[in-house]
């Protein structure tokens, strides 16, 4: 991978393959540009895919000080490597830090968003001392438990779901990335859609949600495409959390090149 310089100096990894108009993939919570390696092949024919790993994860640097506006920063790197604007499609807690990036005034041409973290009622939002939780198991190298705490307390994971996670391959870059739970936790802020904000961008938003996914993300992502005024939904086949790779990469080769 090769490394673009963001505003702060960190250096940040990331990758192009395909031909077309730009398009920049960005990763939710946990996760680093890997998590895109089945799509990449779906959209490099028709764009040209730009993958990176986010601050603190996989190749990419990081700062002492997290700060959601470095992160944003760090967008507007690769972005200005892409060619100076760009669609971004990001998933999870990246939908909302795409968001913030937006509203910054990043030069996205176009958002497309996977169900984006936000709790509406009557979904209950994490606890309020969650934030001291992680900091205080990450503080004490107690990975592992941080990842389960997320994964249970902001995500809504039964225990024997998060034990068929501990049991899996990526459980070792879950451990690896807990202490960016942190990074995504700051970026959601209260948890709410801010939806006064939102109404302020007009940058056009395809807002995704598989037909299987949690009630939770699924009404999430609906008021998110509402209180976007040129934002519009749609849901897709797929699974809790995820949309079928092969037809997540149809709609969205579709989304950025026309």
């Amino acid at each position: 991978m090769r490394k673009v310089v963001s505003q702060d100096g960190t250096t940040i990894a990331c990758r192009s393959t395909g031909d077309g108009p730009p398009i920049v993939l960005m990763n939710g919570a946990f996760r680093d540009h890997t998590i895109f390696d089945a799509l990449v092949p779906e959209l490099a024919p028709h764009c040209t895919v730009h993958v990176y790993d986010r601050r603190g994860r996989g190749q990419s640097g990081d700062a002492p000080h997290y700060a959601v506006e470095r992160e944003i920063e760090d967008l507007a790197a690769v972005i200005d490597d892409a060619g100076g604007q760009a669609v971004v499609f990001a998933g999870s807690t990246g939908a909302n830090l795409a968001l913030e990036a937006a509203l910054a005034g990043v030069p996205i041409t176009r958002l497309a968003l996977h169900e984006p973290y936000f709790r509406t009622a009557p979904h209950p939002k994490p606890p309020a001392d969650c934030m001291d939780t992680l900091k205080a198991l990450l503080a004490q190298d107690r990975r592992g438990q941080a990842a389960e705490y997320w994964l249970r307390e902001f995500l809504g994971l039964s225990a024997e779901t998060i034990a068929d996670w501990r049991k899996a391959p990526l459980w070792a870059t879950n451990e690896a990335n807990a202490h960016t739970l942190l990074y995504d936790t700051t970026i959601l802020g209260d948890f709410e859609v801010p939806t006064a904000r939102l109404a302020t961008l007009r940058t056009p938003a395809l807002v995704l949600n598989s037909d299987a996914t949690g009630d939770w993300l699924r009404d999430a992502a609906r008021a998110t495409a509402t209180a976007l005024p040129a934002g519009w939904g749609m849901q897709l086949p797929g699974s809790w959390h995820r949309i079928d790779t092969d037809i997540l990469g149809r709609v969205l080769a579709g989304f950025t090149t026309t």
